[in-house]
Order: structure tokens, then C-alpha cells, then sequence
């Protein structure tokens, strides 16, 4: 482990000891129902599967524009269609994923794809960590990944989620990835891809929520993958989300 590392790692070793004795609750919401007013804008309509035909991404659109929902989440393949579909739209915004699903792609190439996606309309990018970097604790290479990202497109001012792969990590790994998430200037802090097993928890978000809490509110968490009702949406934001991805159709809210 080198310098960097080691101190990434007394920074982490630290940070696992505050979350793991934080008792204190996320704070409570007012969403009760999917009619109240706010719950639209927690969600994130997302269609990521490879085989999504024009036709669906289209019908995607008309769900989140129908219901005010905060984005369209969609490949970057996609993202051009969407940006069109939904321009003037004072509620919904088109996000394009970043190294989807693995996150074992070269920062450089990240880089390039954020980029590329904010010239075809994205307006949110969510990028997925250098999870075997994590998991080797070459937290240098993940922060430089995230910041990187992060700095390719501050001109923009586009917010950037950061996908960790919750269910791929150890407790301790999850605290990890969303401390070096929110140190490189992450917007969100978001729990899995939805493809690599497993889905978002209860229980790690509320992990994400308390590990990010020190940021006072500038670093948030979304929930994501196997969220397929409203009252898992609800068990989310309770338990600290902010954001929820989701591919349920709309009818179902």
C-alpha cells in the first residue's frame, strides 16, 4: 500500500468507527402516498437493459413527463433521444450512465463518455466506481476516477452519481467507496447497477446516508435496483434516500 493509500485508509479505518456508532435516525419525510407532491421528483424512470428499442425508450419518456418525474436514466446510446424527447420540460431531466455496468472501463474512457453524453443533452451523470480498485484498497485510484469524472464536467455544473455496487461489497468496503465518493466531489452516492446481483437494502442505505451525512446536505444517496413498488420507494427514503432508480412503469406508482 503506498503513501496515498495509507492514508486513505487511517481517513476510512475513522469514518467506519463514526458510522458504525451513529444512532442517530435519518430524518423523517413527509411523503405518505404516491400522490403527494413531492414523491415525483425522487425518481429517477430508468431503462438500462441492452436490448431497449427505440419504442420503449420513447414510451420512457412519456411515463416520466406524464407523472413529473425528476429524470429519464438511460444508456448513452440513448441519451440523444431521450434529450430531444424531453426538451422543454420544466420537471424532467435526461441521465445517461457512465462505465455501465462494470465500472472496468479507463478513467480517460469515463471521462470521454460524460463528456460525450453532456453533448447529446445529459443533464445528470451516474458513473460507476472502479470496483475492483475498492475492493483492493487502492482508494487513490478510485478517488482519481471519481474526481476525474467529477472535473470533466464541472463546466457544465452537471451533478454526478456514483454507483458503488453495494452488493458486490463488505460493510466496511461501502463505507469506503461513498467517503472517497463524496471527498472527489460526488453529487449523489448510489448503491448498485441493478446487474452484477443483488439490489439496494435498506440497511446500506442507511449506511451511504450516515457515512455521507457530514457533507450537511451537499452529498446525497440513491437507492437503486429491485426497487419495483411504491412502498419499497417509501422504505428507501426513509431510510436516507433522496433519489430512487426505478423501471417500474408508471401506472404501478
Amino acid at each position: 500500500m503506498d503513501r496515498a493509500d495509507e492514508h486513505w485508509k487511517a481517513l476510512i479505518d475513522e469514518k467506519i468507527g463514526q458510522v458504525f456508532s451513529d444512532i442517530e435516525a435519518p430524518p423523517p419525510i413527509s411523503i405518505t402516498q404516491p400522490a403527494d407532491n413531492l414523491f415525483p421528483s425522487t425518481i429517477d424512470h430508468t431503462l438500462l437493459k441492452p436490448d431497449a428499442t427505440a419504442e420503449q425508450i420513447d414510451q420512457l419518456c412519456s411515463e416520466a413527463l406524464e407523472y413529473q418525474f425528476k429524470s429519464c436514466c438511460v444508456n448513452g446510446a440513448n441519451i440523444e433521444q431521450v434529450a430531444k424527447r424531453l426538451r422543454g420540460s420544466s420537471t424532467t431531466i435526461p441521465c445517461a450512465v457512465i462505465g455501465f455496468p462494470m465500472g472496468a472501463c479507463t478513467t480517460a474512457v469515463k471521462a470521454f463518455e460524460a463528456q460525450d453524453a453532456i453533448r447529446n443533452g445529459a443533464r445528470e451523470i451516474d458513473m460507476v466506481i472502479n470496483i475492483g480498485a475498492l475492493k483492493s484498497q487502492y482508494y487513490n485510484v478510485v478517488f482519481s476516477d471519481i474526481y476525474t469524472v467529477v472535473q470533466a464536467v464541472s463546466s457544465s455544473t452537471i451533478p454526478v452519481k456514483v454507483i458503488l455496487e453495494t452488493a458486490l461489497l463488505t460493510d466496511g468496503e461501502k463505507v469506503a467507496g461513498a467517503f472517497i465518493a463524496a471527498e472527489a466531489g460526488a453529487a449523489f452516492v448510489k448503491t448498485c447497477t441493478g446487474f452484477n446481483g443483488g439490489g439496494a437494502t435498506k440497511e446500506d442505505v442507511i449506511k451511504l446516508f450516515k457515512t455521507v451525512r457530514y457533507k450537511g446536505g451537499k452529498v446525497k444517496v440513491k437507492a437503486s435496483a429491485g426497487i419495483r413498488s411504491f412502498e419499497k420507494c417509501l422504505e428507501m427514503l426513509r431510510a436516507g434516500a433522496d433519489r430512487i432508480g426505478t423501471w417500474v412503469y408508471a401506472w404501478d406508482f
